[in-house]
């Protein structure tokens, strides 16, 4: 079935081409199409293109298909294109000609847009649970070891102290500026595209408005033309967004590999989060981590794919933009199966409490010494003159003690108010609003 069928074959490549991997990744927005039509068909009755009994008996059939992907029993048939034809064929076939009767007003384009927009939307509200999962064991494991100190580098340098409190710190709070560029594509993402039909908009007297409270969307995208526009531009910021998460847990995995390898023995992941070598029994290997650096190095060229996809193409639809479903629909399980793994093996990790007893890293101490000197009165760059020859002529003599008090150091963390930060992002997405629409719609009570 094809619903745009006009009583010729097609040749069964080019089928095959064009359909592409759409049967297959269409089944991950069969609920949203679902819901995309409950709204439509609801619009449609309120202007007069539906009668009151046609709508109940459409809706009661769109909520047992909903039902049925959501239990995962829906598929996509062979010879069947997309969900789209799928979800019109199942209603005609149970309902006849008023199944015919939900495309009025729409196009395959804005189906899918805002198929898409209602899945990255649930997809986002995932990534930022397990960011916030991540964010607490990391907070949680800052304050545990904030006493522990660690030597801080500068081109791998051994430079000054730091400690486990901020190292774990760190990377929650790059989680708050990661979770902040996720609102922002979740801004953009929750914008209404139904009504826009081919792009060109529709002679029927659409209420788009209502289509947009119905499905808990903050607005429409008012002009119809940018809505079509909008396909690609949405994944394309939305992929900025996770590539910025993935940048963090790349670098945050890289971390504890090195820190985990024997020349450090700065942390220890426990046995079980190891795998062994076919020929070495010693061997503890921090996979899951060198792995999440892999897949996390992957998804930050995401951007770059979209754009390419996407890019120098005129305004309107074209087939191309198919593509994007290929390499931005699987990207949230990529991303979210590297946030759980990391967001465990962190909650399990222990720390070496005893580094420094390690004489290599005496000299970290240095600026502590400096510092001291001036406080005392001695000129800065006469304290660092001195300093430096008692460590050029074997004098220097380290004292371990660091009494750092300042907003964000080793002596006062700030971990309530990173929390807050986390909090206040969190707070603005206002998931609950498109959660109770999206609930109202498919219970019958919006």
């Amino acid at each position: 079935m094809k619903l745009w069928d006009k009583g010729y074959d097609i040749n069964g490549d080019i089928a095959r081409f064009t359909v592409g991997r759409d049967r297959e990744l269409d089944l991950l927005l069969a609920c949203h199409d679902v819901m995309g039509s409950m709204a439509h068909i609801t619009m449609l009755e309120s202007v007069g293109l539906l009668q009151k009994d046609e709508l109940e008996t459409l809706l009661g059939e769109l909520r047992r298909i909903y039902r049925e992907a959501r239990e995962g029993r829906f598929e996509i048939e062979e010879g069947i294109e997309d969900v789209h034809s799928q979800v019109e064929l199942m209603l005609t076939r149970r309902l006849g000609d008023m199944g015919k009767k939900i495309h009025s007003g729409r196009s395959r384009n804005d189906q899918v847009l805002v198929d898409l927009k209602l899945w990255t939307r649930e997809q986002l509200r995932l990534i930022a649970e397990d960011v916030r999962a991540l964010f607490r064991k990391l907070q949680e494991q800052s304050e545990r070891y904030k006493a522990v100190l660690m030597p801080g580098y500068t081109h791998l340098q051994v430079a000054m102290p730091s400690s486990f409190g901020l190292w774990f710190g760190a990377y929650a709070e790059s989680l708050v500026d990661d979770l902040t560029l996720l609102q922002a594509a979740y801004r953009i993402t929750n914008r209404n595209p139904l009504g826009s039909a081919a792009g060109y908009g529709s002679s029927f007297p659409l209420d788009r408005t209502m289509t947009t409270r119905l499905l808990g969307f903050d607005s429409m995208d008012y002009n119809v033309v940018y809505a079509q526009m909008g396909r690609g531009k949405t994944e394309r910021n939305v992929s900025f967004a996770l590539a910025s998460l993935a940048g963090t847990l790349s670098k945050l995995a890289f971390d504890a590999c090195l820190f985990n390898s024997q020349n450090f023995a700065f942390v220890k992941l426990p046995k079980e989060c190891t795998t062994g070598s076919s020929i070495m029994p010693h061997k503890k290997n921090p996979d899951v981590f060198e792995l999440t650096r892999a897949k996390c190095n992957k998804l930050q060229a995401l951007p770059t794919q979209i754009t390419l996809i996407m890019n120098n193409l005129p305004s309107g639809y074209f087939r191309d933009l198919q593509i994007l479903k290929e390499v931005f629909l699987p990207a949230f399980d990529e991303l979210r199966d590297c946030l759980r793994m990391t967001t465990y093996i962190i909650g399990e990790m222990t720390v070496n409490e005893h580094i420094l007893d390690d004489p290599r890293y005496d000299l970290m101490f240095s600026v502590e010494e400096v510092n001291r000197l001036t406080a005392e009165g001695m000129p800065f760059r006469d304290a660092y003159k001195k300093v430096g020859m008692d460590i050029e002529n074997g004098r220097f003599q380290p004292c371990k003690e660091v009494h750092h008090t300042h907003a964000g150091s080793i002596g006062n963390l700030c971990t309530r108010e990173i929390a807050d930060l986390m909090q206040q992002v969190w707070d603005s997405f206002r998931f609950e609003r498109a959660a109770e629409a999206e609930e109202r719609l498919v219970k019958g009570e919006a």
